[in-house]
Protein backbone atom coordinates (compact mmCIF):
# COMPACT_ATOMS: atom_id res chain seq x y z
CA UNK A 1 0.00 0.00 0.00
CA UNK A 2 1.12 3.53 -0.76
CA UNK A 3 1.19 6.03 2.12
CA UNK A 4 -1.70 7.97 0.57
CA UNK A 5 -3.79 4.77 0.75
CA UNK A 6 -2.81 4.34 4.39
CA UNK A 7 -4.04 7.90 5.02
CA UNK A 8 -7.40 7.19 3.41
CA UNK A 9 -7.75 4.01 5.44
CA UNK A 10 -7.15 5.94 8.66
CA UNK A 11 -9.68 8.56 7.56
CA UNK A 12 -12.30 5.81 7.97
CA UNK A 13 -11.39 4.80 11.52
CA UNK A 14 -10.77 8.02 13.45
CA UNK A 15 -13.55 6.98 15.86
CA UNK A 16 -11.27 4.29 17.30
CA UNK A 17 -9.07 7.01 18.84
CA UNK A 18 -11.91 9.35 19.81
CA UNK A 19 -14.04 6.89 21.77
CA UNK A 20 -14.09 6.89 25.58
CA UNK A 21 -12.69 3.36 25.70
CA UNK A 22 -9.41 4.28 24.01
CA UNK A 23 -6.49 3.93 26.40
CA UNK A 24 -4.92 7.40 26.45
CA UNK A 25 -2.01 5.98 28.45
CA UNK A 26 -0.93 3.90 25.45
CA UNK A 27 2.74 4.69 24.84
CA UNK A 28 2.95 7.35 27.56
CA UNK A 29 5.23 5.39 29.92
CA UNK A 30 7.60 4.73 27.00
CA UNK A 31 7.62 8.42 26.10
CA UNK A 32 8.37 9.42 29.68
CA UNK A 33 11.41 7.13 29.54
CA UNK A 34 12.51 8.78 26.30
CA UNK A 35 11.96 12.32 27.57
CA UNK A 36 14.20 11.56 30.56
CA UNK A 37 17.18 11.45 28.14
CA UNK A 38 16.43 14.84 26.58
CA UNK A 39 18.90 17.54 27.57
CA UNK A 40 17.28 20.55 25.86
CA UNK A 41 13.51 20.86 25.63
CA UNK A 42 12.98 22.85 22.48
CA UNK A 43 11.08 21.77 19.40
CA UNK A 44 9.50 18.30 19.16
CA UNK A 45 7.84 16.44 16.30
CA UNK A 46 5.10 13.81 16.56
CA UNK A 47 5.19 11.73 13.35
CA UNK A 48 1.86 10.05 12.71
CA UNK A 49 0.30 12.18 15.42
CA UNK A 50 -3.25 10.98 14.82
CA UNK A 51 -6.24 12.79 16.24
CA UNK A 52 -6.49 12.35 20.01
CA UNK A 53 -3.51 14.48 20.99
CA UNK A 54 -2.24 12.49 23.95
CA UNK A 55 1.42 12.69 22.87
CA UNK A 56 1.07 16.36 21.93
CA UNK A 57 -0.37 16.97 25.41
CA UNK A 58 2.56 15.12 27.00
CA UNK A 59 5.06 17.21 25.02
CA UNK A 60 3.32 20.44 26.01
CA UNK A 61 3.29 19.36 29.66
CA UNK A 62 7.06 18.80 29.41
CA UNK A 63 7.76 22.28 28.03
CA UNK A 64 8.40 21.28 24.42
CA UNK A 65 7.13 23.24 21.42
CA UNK A 66 5.47 20.38 19.54
CA UNK A 67 4.52 19.94 15.91
CA UNK A 68 2.42 17.13 14.46
CA UNK A 69 2.52 15.29 11.16
CA UNK A 70 0.10 12.78 9.68
CA UNK A 71 -0.84 11.47 6.26
CA UNK A 72 -4.56 11.29 7.18
CA UNK A 73 -6.52 14.45 6.37
CA UNK A 74 -9.38 13.59 8.74
CA UNK A 75 -7.02 12.79 11.63
CA UNK A 76 -5.39 16.21 11.23
CA UNK A 77 -8.71 18.05 11.01
CA UNK A 78 -9.60 16.67 14.45
CA UNK A 79 -6.08 17.25 15.81
CA UNK A 80 -6.15 20.93 14.78
CA UNK A 81 -9.45 21.40 16.61
CA UNK A 82 -7.97 19.92 19.79
CA UNK A 83 -4.75 21.94 19.60
CA UNK A 84 -5.33 25.11 17.55
CA UNK A 85 -2.03 26.59 18.72
CA UNK A 86 0.08 23.69 17.43
CA UNK A 87 1.51 23.49 13.92
CA UNK A 88 0.40 20.42 11.96
CA UNK A 89 1.47 19.08 8.57
CA UNK A 90 -0.45 16.73 6.29
CA UNK A 91 2.54 14.93 4.89
CA UNK A 92 3.77 11.56 3.68
CA UNK A 93 6.89 10.92 5.78
CA UNK A 94 8.46 9.13 2.80
CA UNK A 95 8.47 12.30 0.69
CA UNK A 96 8.84 14.77 3.58
CA UNK A 97 11.78 17.11 3.26
CA UNK A 98 12.25 18.50 6.76
CA UNK A 99 13.98 21.84 7.21
CA UNK A 100 13.68 22.09 11.01
CA UNK A 101 15.85 20.53 13.73
CA UNK A 102 14.23 18.92 16.74
CA UNK A 103 15.28 17.96 20.26
CA UNK A 104 12.71 15.16 20.37
CA UNK A 105 10.95 13.10 17.71
CA UNK A 106 8.25 10.52 18.32
CA UNK A 107 7.02 8.05 15.70
CA UNK A 108 4.70 5.88 17.77
CA UNK A 109 2.72 3.25 15.85
CA UNK A 110 3.22 5.16 12.61
CA UNK A 111 6.34 4.49 10.55
CA UNK A 112 5.66 0.76 10.65
CA UNK A 113 3.34 1.57 7.70
CA UNK A 114 6.30 2.81 5.62
CA UNK A 115 7.13 0.52 2.67
CA UNK A 116 9.92 -1.86 3.62
CA UNK A 117 12.26 -0.55 0.92
CA UNK A 118 11.90 2.99 2.33
CA UNK A 119 12.37 2.23 6.04
CA UNK A 120 16.09 3.04 5.99
CA UNK A 121 15.53 6.31 4.14
CA UNK A 122 12.80 7.42 6.57
CA UNK A 123 14.85 6.58 9.70
CA UNK A 124 17.83 8.38 8.17
CA UNK A 125 15.73 11.52 7.63
CA UNK A 126 14.39 11.45 11.18
CA UNK A 127 17.87 11.13 12.66
CA UNK A 128 19.15 13.90 10.38
CA UNK A 129 16.37 16.12 11.74
CA UNK A 130 17.57 15.73 15.33
CA UNK A 131 19.88 18.18 17.07
CA UNK A 132 23.01 16.52 18.50
CA UNK A 133 21.87 14.83 21.73
CA UNK A 134 18.32 14.82 20.36
CA UNK A 135 16.16 11.80 21.18
CA UNK A 136 14.06 9.62 18.87
CA UNK A 137 11.45 7.11 20.04
CA UNK A 138 9.62 4.85 17.60
CA UNK A 139 7.62 1.65 17.79
CA UNK A 140 7.91 -1.21 15.32
CA UNK A 141 7.26 -4.87 14.74
CA UNK A 142 9.84 -6.65 16.88
CA UNK A 143 10.60 -9.39 14.37
CA UNK A 144 13.92 -11.21 14.15
CA UNK A 145 14.27 -10.47 10.44
CA UNK A 146 12.85 -8.10 7.83
CA UNK A 147 9.12 -8.55 7.45
CA UNK A 148 6.14 -7.04 5.66
CA UNK A 149 2.48 -8.03 5.74
CA UNK A 150 -1.11 -6.78 5.57
CA UNK A 151 -3.49 -6.84 8.52
CA UNK A 152 -7.21 -6.01 8.78
CA UNK A 153 -7.52 -6.10 12.58
CA UNK A 154 -8.69 -2.47 12.71
CA UNK A 155 -11.15 -2.85 9.83
CA UNK A 156 -9.55 -1.69 6.57
CA UNK A 157 -6.54 -3.58 5.30
CA UNK A 158 -3.31 -1.90 6.42
CA UNK A 159 0.28 -2.59 5.40
CA UNK A 160 3.07 -3.05 7.97
CA UNK A 161 6.82 -3.52 7.63
CA UNK A 162 9.85 -3.94 9.87
CA UNK A 163 13.62 -4.12 9.43
CA UNK A 164 13.70 -6.46 12.43
CA UNK A 165 15.42 -5.85 15.74
CA UNK A 166 19.00 -6.21 14.47
CA UNK A 167 18.18 -4.35 11.26
CA UNK A 168 17.00 -1.26 13.12
CA UNK A 169 19.83 -1.33 15.66
CA UNK A 170 22.49 -1.80 12.97
CA UNK A 171 21.07 1.09 10.93
CA UNK A 172 20.80 3.45 13.91
CA UNK A 173 24.38 2.76 15.01
CA UNK A 174 25.51 3.52 11.45
CA UNK A 175 23.54 6.79 11.62
CA UNK A 176 25.47 7.85 14.71
CA UNK A 177 22.90 7.03 17.37
CA UNK A 178 23.29 5.50 20.82
CA UNK A 179 20.67 2.97 21.85
CA UNK A 180 19.22 4.04 25.21
CA UNK A 181 16.31 1.60 25.57
CA UNK A 182 14.72 -1.35 23.76
CA UNK A 183 11.56 -2.98 25.02
CA UNK A 184 8.83 -5.42 24.01
CA UNK A 185 6.16 -3.48 25.88
CA UNK A 186 3.22 -5.75 24.95
CA UNK A 187 4.93 -9.14 25.04
CA UNK A 188 4.13 -11.80 23.81
CA UNK A 189 2.86 -9.51 21.03
CA UNK A 190 5.68 -8.39 18.75
CA UNK A 191 5.18 -4.72 19.61
CA UNK A 192 8.54 -3.17 20.42
CA UNK A 193 10.03 0.27 20.69
CA UNK A 194 13.47 1.86 20.63
CA UNK A 195 14.76 5.00 22.28
CA UNK A 196 17.92 6.35 20.66
CA UNK A 197 19.97 9.50 21.12
CA UNK A 198 21.93 11.22 18.37
CA UNK A 199 25.58 11.33 19.36
CA UNK A 200 27.65 14.50 19.22
CA UNK A 201 30.09 13.91 16.38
Amino acid sequence: MKPCEIGKAYDRITDRWECNTFNRLNGIEAHNKAIAFVQAKGKALDVGCGCNGRIIDLLLDNDFTPEGMDVSEKMLTIAKTRHPGVRFYQQDICSWQGTEQYDFISAWDSIWHVPLEQQEQVLSKLVASLHPNGVLIFSFGGTDKKDEHNNSAMGPALYYSSLGINGFITLLIKLGCICRHLEYDQYPELHAYLIVQKAIM
